[in-house]
């Protein structure tokens, strides 16, 4: 292990690969990546893999139409010999009430006014789109064709691929037990096999983030963790090409380019820790979700089912910038409320333009942890969350 770095990330998701990617391309150099288990091996590898411009604040919205032009190139940019699987055929949200309609009115024409073409369909030119979709419970739904969405594992290891061949180091089974503070200051971090002297660290580790902050530096971040469940069924033949969701249904799916259906929801009662253990409740209620817009998959079989983590924010918005005004160099990536990985690509310019004092070119002014300051969040809620 090296005995030195200019600057330490934390997490080895897509969130630290993008990072510590973006750092290297922007002439930082000495830049290393610890990961407790294996690259993906948390949210990253757990998550619905959806990437969509569809949001209901502008911060959001900003955020995921840059995050999405960077990944219609990101086999090019980063020289990945693979196929990260960007499928843009679309997030068809569907809409079930009058009340929600018309705050979707108003999501479509904020996005309309950043540049991203959504639009409002009435239930006809939606079935047009999902030939399969049950109308019965919807009053109309939006849609936008260039959301979709890619594989979260190839996407991962194009991002470390990238960081590695720039001259990052990545260090997997190696957990942070550590940091050393020195007046105010990040002098080191600590692991199982040594330690590395550093000036900087970023710790972007999920749903570890809060737990590391008030562990190792006495830092306590107004975020949570919460378990949130997938199902995955069998391969079948194409029926469904974009991604379907909705608020009020409290739904999302998409079948994969191999055919298999991956679906989620949001449950009552989840623990807010880091468990991850399967909610045996949680089978039945998706199934039923599910198969009310989508009657022909009560006859695909699911495989198998698991838990990540959402880490989550008061205001469901992202937490970037320094951990604590009281300590220098630490900064923080985090609270995503299960959208890190559609925004990774935003997370790694943000934290590369505040680590590396450069001038903004994404809004991240106001996404600091000082927001929370008094309790109460500057910032309006984000209400597109599933």
């Amino acid at each position: 292990m090296v005995k030195s770095a200019d600057i330490v990330i934390v997490g080895g998701g897509i969130s630290g690969v993008a990072i510590g990617y973006e750092l290297l391309k922007a002439g930082a150099k000495n830049v290393v990546l610890l990961e407790r288990k294996y690259l993906t091996s948390g949210a990253t590898g757990r998550c619905g893999a959806g990437i969509r411009q569809q949001w209901g604040t502008e911060l959001n919205c900003i955020m995921s139409k840059y995050s999405c032009e960077f990944f219609e190139n990101a086999v090019d940019e980063l020289g990945y010999d693979g196929d990260i699987e960007f499928h843009q055929g679309g997030y068809l949200m569907l809409i079930s009430t009058e009340e929600e309609l018309a705050w979707m009115r108003k999501s479509v024409a904020l996005q309309n006014s950043l540049g991203i073409k959504s639009s409002i369909l009435d239930l006809d030119q939606s079935k047009e789109i999902v030939p399969i979709l049950n109308t019965e419970k919807l009053v109309a739904t939006a849609f936008y064709n260039k959301d979709g969405f890619l594989n979260p594992f190839h996407t991962t290891y194009a991002y470390a691929n990238a960081f590695k061949r720039l001259g990052g180091i990545i260090y997997t089974h190696t957990a942070l037990t550590g940091i050393r503070i020195e007046k105010g200051k990040v002098a080191g971090v600590r692991t199982g096999v040594g330690e590395i002297a550093t000036e900087n660290l970023i710790v972007a580790a999920g749903g570890y983030t809060q737990k590391i902050a008030e562990d190792m530096a006495g830092v306590v971040l107004p975020i949570y963790s919460e378990r949130h469940n997938i199902l995955v069924t069998e391969p079948v033949e194409p029926i469904l090409d974009p991604m379907i969701m909705s608020f009020s249904l409290n739904l999302y799916g998409q079948q994969t380019p191999h055919g298999a259906f991956i679906m989620g929801r949001t449950c009552d009662n989840q623990p807010r820790d880091l468990r991850r253990t399967a909610d045996s409740s949680f089978p039945e209620k998706m199934s039923r979700s599910i198969t009310e817009v989508l009657p022909p998959l009560r006859n695909i079989r699911m495989l198998r089912q698991w838990s990540g983590m959402y880490n989550i924010s008061p205001d469901r918005n992202a937490v970037y910038g320094r951990m604590s005004p009281g300590i220098e160099g630490i900064y923080v990536a985090a609270g995503f409320s299960g959208h890190g990985f559609m925004m990774a690509p935003a997370t790694g310019r943000i934290l590369t333009e505040i680590v590396l004092g450069l001038e903004p070119t994404l809004p991240w002014e106001k996404l600091g942890v000082s927001r929370f300051d008094g309790g109460k969040s500057g910032l309006p809620l984000e209400p597109s969350v599933v």
